[in-house]
């Protein structure tokens, strides 16, 4: 259907990237007014003496080319090299009670913090404050707390491997693990699930393996918008004829074709290179159903082989070698009728079967996903189901073959690394004792989830917030703004102002700190600090760009700043640590065993890799075996089953990045200048009397009272998504996620599977 009669909504012909991909990383440039400062730093972006992208977590080629960035990479630099400035007298102009009126975009196009700054309740208004006055307050604050376990240390996953280490140090020697984080809202299920499976909480590939393998399947993610130098390492593979086999709701151009910036004949020839050689549009929550059918796929043709005399096609010596569980995923498979998997995941059963074919012929495979498959209420159990159809033929741990979870952060992988995490175990906390002398708690903390009920209930009563949009990232915003204004004390070390700062405490501080772009100087000169990315190879990064203001502090030196400000009896040498980072990454070595030599390897161009003990076959599980696990269900909701329930899962627009917005545009799905849209499917829309262009109302299941978790007056936009499926826009969506709305095993939100009613708005 053409969309050009309905305002702000078009059909793009366009393949992902090219011409439009340079004329936005223009846009971003001149919209922040750095051009010449920003194109500077958009040319070390990347390099093995530059600074890593802030903007996704995909790692970088061994040989990186003189412009080795994406469009969304450039975005997120512009946006936080932008000449733009808050200052003390914006703030003075703007009383918080008028900002919280403003939209998010414009909150942070105003550009970088510039000074600490702290609410005063008589003026309705941040006013500066100076870093002295600022850290004895806040210190005085969470010494007041009756017990340690009232405060929460929320940190964002572009926090360095060093503020990431000295964050958790301080968090501890305070005397709490609660750590509620970003990872708790998009890849927890990959941290509980993956280490039940195989032994680890991370991906098991390198990039080097996309030049080996024999097929790759996607499912639920999508590369043009949230991890754009995918692409790159996808059209190698496409151009060498490996399969690349898609698995996800809606059309998404990045999967379907793609136009090199840094191919010069693909880009003048306004040519393309396919991506999916085959793309299914599996239903909202039908993952289950679908890796099940796959493997009852394989199940058959292993039998049919085997009948006729044949080698079978399941590695029948690594799953004896390796594995605990066959026998139970089989009969688990053979319970699972085909009815039920064509019902539960919208597709065919020979389309399932064609698909599981594609992965039985290839030697080597990958799985990517993305949070498509773990922001659901049986997210950990998609996961385990990842890794068991690919564990049925050997596929981890050998060349070209492995898991690989897309994270999104540039850092939220290295933070859980060095210890940001709830959960934590006895050899971290063991390290910290020995080489810091203090006996560090050993109770559970609190995740993001169990954060925000905790200040709800009042058991929580500070919040210090290491970067991040706690607040607007988080499910149930009516619930979780009303309980932020609860806080007896609440701090943000911040680059630019957001919503989650005008959540006002009884004490509120923004502390402006130094953005990855920015030299850092310290005591001993300037520093680089370390970030790992999603396949586990860490890296150093120096910011070139002079800072956006002289106030500035890096993150290491305001978290140091305020552990000397809490803590007057600390066993930790702080300043020395500031003074010169590769005491930090000593400190860290000395914790971790996995990073020996930090210092020195971090030296190597493009750095060195963690150990990933499931990469070499050693399974660090309780059996030492790999293990095949069972998720009894396939539907992801039973409400659902009525006909009328649809499905909602939230998306990230092109002009954005997490709860960041660059712009209202959304180039590749079409939309220009708006964000109040529904993507609904045409049949769907058909049978509930609406049409393309229609205004509607997206109600929460069971039937909502008025005025309860009720999106209103969006456009419904016919679009290529499976039917049963809508989708909507993150973060103004996650109205209607109930904060018990979660995946139990991990409590990741269940963003991705919202059942809900889509009627005609009623004005």
């Amino acid at each position: 259907m053409s969309k050009d009669d309905l305002a702000g909504v078009s059909d793009y012909e366009g393949a992902a990237a090219g011409w439009g991909a340079l004329k936005a990383v223009a846009d971003a440039v001149r919209g922040q007014k750095a051009i010449v400062k920003e194109t500077r730093g958009l040319l070390t972006m990347n390099q093995p003496h530059g600074f890593d992208c802030p903007g996704c977590a995909w790692p970088d080629p061994k040989h990186t080319s003189s412009f080795e960035f994406c469009e969304n990479g450039a975005k997120a630099v512009s946006w936080e090299a932008t000449a733009k400035r808050t200052t003390p007298e914006f703030f003075a102009a703007h009383p918080v009670s008028e900002l919280l009126t403003w939209p998010d975009f414009d909150l942070e196009n105003e550009g970088r913090l510039t000074h600490p700054m702290a609410y005063d309740q008589t003026t309705d208004r941040y006013l500066p404050i100076s870093w002295d006055e600022a850290l004895k307050r806040i210190g005085t604050a969470l010494r007041a707390l009756p017990n340690p376990d009232m405060a929460e240390f929320y940190t964002s996953g572009r926090a360095s491997n060093e503020a990431a280490f000295l964050y958790q140090l301080f968090a501890r020697e305070f005397g709490t693990n609660n750590f509620p984080d970003c990872s708790n809202m998009c890849h927890e299920a990959t941290s509980v699930g993956l280490p039940e499976s195989i032994g680890v909480g991370k991906g098991t590939v390198t990039l080097e393996d996309f030049d080996h393998c024999d097929a790759v399947f996607c499912i639920g993610h999508n590369p043009g918008t949230n991890h754009p130098r995918m692409l790159t390492t996808l059209r190698e593979v496409s151009k060498r004829g490996a399969p690349i086999v898609v698995f996800n709701p809606l059309r998404e151009r990045g999967l379907e074709r793609f136009t090199s910036p840094q191919h010069p004949v693909e880009m003048l020839t306004l040519s393309s290179t396919p991506i999916a050689s085959t793309y299914y549009l599996v239903k909202v929550g039908g993952d289950i159903a679908v890796l099940k059918g796959m493997m009852k796929t394989l199940v058959a043709l292993d039998a049919k082989s085997l009948s006729e005399g044949g080698p079978g096609v399941l590695d029948r010596e690594f799953i004896a070698r390796h594995t605990t569980g066959f026998k139970d995923l089989l009969a688990d498979l053979h319970a699972t009728s085909w009815d039920a998997i064509e019902k539960a995941s919208g597709l065919s059963r020979s389309d399932i079967e064609f698909a599981g074919n594609i992965y039985a012929k290839a030697e080597r495979v990958i799985i990517s996903y993305g949070m498509g498959i773990t922001q659901h209420r049986h997210g950990t159990g998609n996961v385990q189901q990842i890794a068991n159809l690919l564990m049925l033929r050997g596929n981890i741990g050998r060349q070209g073959a492995g898991i690989s979870p897309l994270r999104g952060h540039s850092n939220v992988q290295g933070d859980r690394t060095v210890g940001i995490t709830e959960v934590p175990n006895d050899a971290l906390l063991d390290g910290l004792a020995r080489v810091f002398g203090f006996e560090p708690p050993r109770r559970k903390g609190h995740n993001a989830i169990e954060a925000i009920e905790a200040i709800r209930d009042g058991r929580s009563k500070a919040l210090v917030c290491l970067g991040g949009n706690l607040a607007v990232a988080m499910a149930d915003q009516e619930v979780t703004f009303k309980a932020m204004r609860n806080l007896d004390l609440a701090v943000h070390i911040a680059t630019k102002l957001n919503r989650t700062h005008l959540l006002l405490a009884k004490q509120s501080f923004i502390l402006p700190c130094l953005g990855r772009t920015e030299i850092d100087t310290q005591a001993t000169g300037p520093q680089s600090i370390t970030v790992e990315d999603s396949m586990s190879m860490v890296h150093a990064s120096r910011g070139g760009l002079k800072p956006a203001s002289e106030h500035l502090k890096s993150e290491p030196a305001i978290i140091a700043a305020m552990a000397l400000a809490t803590l007057p009896n600390t066993r930790v040498g702080w300043a020395e640590l500031v003074g010169d980072y590769g005491k930090i990454r000593d400190c860290i070595e000395a914790v971790f065993p996995e990073f020996a030599e930090f210092n020195a390897r971090i030296q190597k161009p493009g750095g060195f890799r963690l150990y990933v003990a499931a990469s070499e076959r050693e399974w660090l599980t309780p059996t030492k075996k790999a293990n095949f696990l069972v998720c009894p269900r396939i539907d992801e909701d039973p409400r659902v089953a009525d006909r009328d329930v649809l499905t909602l899962a939230t998306i990230r627009s092109h002009d954005q990045y997490n709860t960041t917005i660059y712009g209202l545009n959304d180039r590749y799905r079409g939309i220009t200048g708006r964000r109040d849209v529904v993507f609904v499917n045409e049949r769907d829309l058909a049978s509930r009397g609406l049409k393309h262009g229609d205004l509607v109302d997206i109600a929460v299941v069971p039937g909502s009272k008025p005025g309860e978790r009720v999106m209103r007056k969006l456009t419904a936009v016919a679009f290529h998504i499976a039917q049963g499926s809508v989708a909507a826009y993150y973060p103004e969506a996650n109205v209607l996620v109930a904060l018990d709305h979660h995946d139990v095993k991990s409590g990741t939100p269940s963003y991705k599977s919202i059942p809900v009613l889509l009627r005609a708005s009623r004005g």
